[in-house]
């Protein structure tokens, strides 16, 4: 396929997915249902929330200069929590975009080759998926019961058993032919697993790994913590499970991913999540909602002051 249409294509499909599952998600309840449930929101937990957002995102930038310093970097706390917020708020317009303009910001007002501070951003999002597979681990862990039953209920177990034979043999020959192949697409999936394994033991190479780490779990624990107190805002969310909390945060946090910043993907996900504990559609989409609009309107906020007030933090401290 031609180069440029497969970028045009990495850049819309992702809108209009965002824009249709908007359009999907508010033809499931009607605008009058949700303002209803947003006016009986109980604010004090969505500043909360919004706080514990606020301090991941912060953690975020604060980490990011441990993985600067070994290279001779010490870069300004400012631009560090300026350049995250501007990423975060990029993303909602272009996928990944925000990425390359966060390695370019330090580029431009910290000298930081462009694929210096590019590759630490990688090794991050190694260091954030390692986390991300340890809470899907937990998760797996601590509701196999749940999560058993709930196959048993929906599926035949004889087909369950057949399902997780094939997936079995498929995944030991998809390996062996990896290993052994030398095709672009065997030597491209070789290329990414090593650089998981470097990124990852870099991480244990660093002077301050253990506060890399620390932030790293901290970082988590907000996002979790966020998820969780914001539950309360409603009524009807208040008592669920918490292993309702941990499945619809491992699956809202997969939508991201999946559309720009969340959109429109982000309340589905949420809803699909609460299915499993047989919670109602409309509460949940609600809670999907209030849960993506809080921690935005914190990125558009935070992110807007940021892309402004970058160049001028900057040539203050050049004056």
């Amino acid at each position: 396929m031609n180069p440029k249409v497969t970028k045009l294509l990495k850049i819309t499909l992702p809108l209009l997915l965002g824009v249709f599952l908007v359009w999907y998600s508010l033809s499931q309840i009607s605008i009058e249902k949700l303002i209803e449930y947003f006016e009986k929101t109980d604010y004090s937990y969505i500043l909360l929330g919004v706080f514990f957002g606020l301090l991941s995102h912060l953690s975020r930038a604060y980490r990011w200069r441990f993985q600067l310093e070994p290279m001779g970097y010490n870069i300004k706390l400012g631009n560090s929590i300026m350049a995250v917020f501007a990423t975060y708020l990029i993303n909602y317009t272009i996928p990944r975009a925000g990425e390359v303009a966060r390695a370019s910001i330090l580029t431009n007002y910290e000298s930081v080759p462009f694929e210096k501070g590019f590759g630490t951003i990688l090794a991050e999002r190694i260091a954030d998926l390692i986390v991300m597979l340890g809470i899907i681990t937990v998760t797996l862990f601590l509701q196999f019961d749940f999560i058993y039953g709930f196959l048993i209920k929906k599926f035949n177990p004889s087909k369950i058993a057949i399902v997780a034979v094939v997936v079995i043999i498929i995944v030991v020959l998809f390996l062996r032919f990896v290993k052994k192949s030398s095709s672009k697409l065997a030597l491209k999936i070789k290329s990414f697993v090593n650089g998981l394994v470097e990124g990852a033991m870099s991480i244990f190479k660093m002077k301050k790994k253990w506060v890399f780490i620390f932030h790293t779990l901290f970082i988590w624990s907000m996002y979790v913590l966020m998820f969780y107190v914001t539950s309360f805002a409603l009524e009807d969310t208040s008592n669920i499970p918490f292993a309702a909390i941990l499945i619809g945060f491992i699956a809202a946090s997969f939508s991201i991913a999946a559309t720009n910043g969340g959109i429109g993907s982000y309340p589905e996900a949420i809803v699909l999540a609460f299915s499993l504990f047989s919670l109602p559609d409309d509460p949940s989409r609600a809670f999907g909602w209030i849960m993506w609009g809080s921690q935005t309107l914190l990125i558009i906020i935070f992110g807007g002051l940021s892309l402004i007030y970058l160049p001028i933090f900057n040539r203050k401290k050049a004056s």
